[in-house]
């Protein structure tokens, strides 16, 4: 089998190529894997193998229709990884989202259509849905973003069922809630976070810290994608939970604990636009039809998630700094 994974050098695609590379997904032990990854400033070469003898990297931009159309033939699946995710970010400015997330996925799914990919897996983000007071989302339920990121990852969803309802093409699509783990660049909460306390720095919290998240530790997360791959259905969505939904002040609590940190380290800092303020997903159609179950609990994922960052200063310290 021979797999093409767009943003393979980021935080959730190169673990999922590692995995891969190990082989540590059941039938897939002597695949080969390309990684098309434009490496932007959350793409790092070093997340995957410099060289491995079933991987090709190739450095390159998922909107080239001319490369992907000389990437793509003779490839079985492709998992399509590849997007701006930063919230904060889109808020200072949607057009990388724009392009990246709704063309560059319609540049692909095009691209797949015509070198006869096939089956895709479009990963996607649980905040698509929006925010929800109380219960959780369906698969069904509408999709209501409340940032530029959540748009731009809506209108890449609908255009994967439109490539499947229009054209027959094999999209599955996956809809995660918040994921963290090791190689995680830290702009995002936990390993911000984590690197903060680490540097004795302040926890810049927005709000009043009781934005509600469920959390899902990335392994967890990429065996998901694999079960889709492996026995999805074509055109169909899957939610994928953690089954740990924790408020930002208790994440941040934990990590005071872990760390040793101290209570006055803390920073309440004005929230953010349209910052929703809960999200759930019912993922029991990926647990009834495909066996899904996260294995990793939240206490002992961050635990280690924790330990991994403390063990590897070069990286983060190289990833968080890069841009000065």
């Amino acid at each position: 089998m021979r797999l093409l994974v767009t943003g393979g050098a980021g935080f959730i695609g190169s673990h999922y190529v590692r995995t891969l590379l190990g082989r540590g997904y059941a039938g897939w032990e002597d695949s080969r894997v390309t990684v098309l990854d434009a490496l932007t400033y959350a793409g790092n070469r070093g997340n995957i193998p410099a060289a491995h003898p079933r991987l090709e990297f190739v450095e390159g931009d998922v909107c080239d229709r001319a490369l992907l159309r000389e990437l793509l033939p003779g490839h079985d699946a492709v998992v399509h990884f590849a997007a701006e995710s930063h919230v904060d970010r889109s808020l200072d400015s949607a057009d990388p989202f724009v392009r990246t997330n709704v063309g560059g996925t319609q540049t692909l799914l095009s691209s797949c259509l015509e070198a006869g990919v096939e089956r895709v897996v479009h990963v996607s983000t649980d905040e698509v849905y929006g925010s929800i007071a109380e219960g959780s989302w369906t698969e069904e339920s509408p999709l209501l973003p409340n940032s530029p990121y959540a748009a731009s990852k809506a209108a890449s969803d609908l255009m994967a069922r439109a490539y499947h309802r229009s054209f027959g093409l094999d999209v599955r699509v996956t809809r995660c809630t918040n994921n963290y783990g090791p190689f995680q660049h830290p702009e995002k909460l936990i390993p911000l976070f984590i690197t903060n306390l680490l540097e004795g720095l302040d926890l810049p919290l927005y709000g009043d810290g009781h934005h509600v998240r469920d959390w899902l530790h990335v392994d967890d997360h990429c065996r998901a994608i694999q079960l889709v791959l492996d026995r999805g259905r074509p055109g169909r969505v899957y939610n994928v939970g953690g089954g740990s939904e924790q408020s930002n002040l208790a994440v941040t609590e934990e990590l005071l604990r872990l760390c040793g940190g101290d209570r006055s380290l803390v920073r309440h800092v004005a929230d953010r636009a349209g910052h929703d303020r809960r999200y759930s997903l019912d993922d029991s159609r990926i647990r009834e039809e495909l066996g899904y179950a996260p294995r990793v609990g939240f206490a002992a994922g961050l635990a280690e998630t924790v330990a991994w960052y403390h063990g590897h200063a070069e990286w983060w310290k190289e990833v968080k700094y890069r841009a000065r």
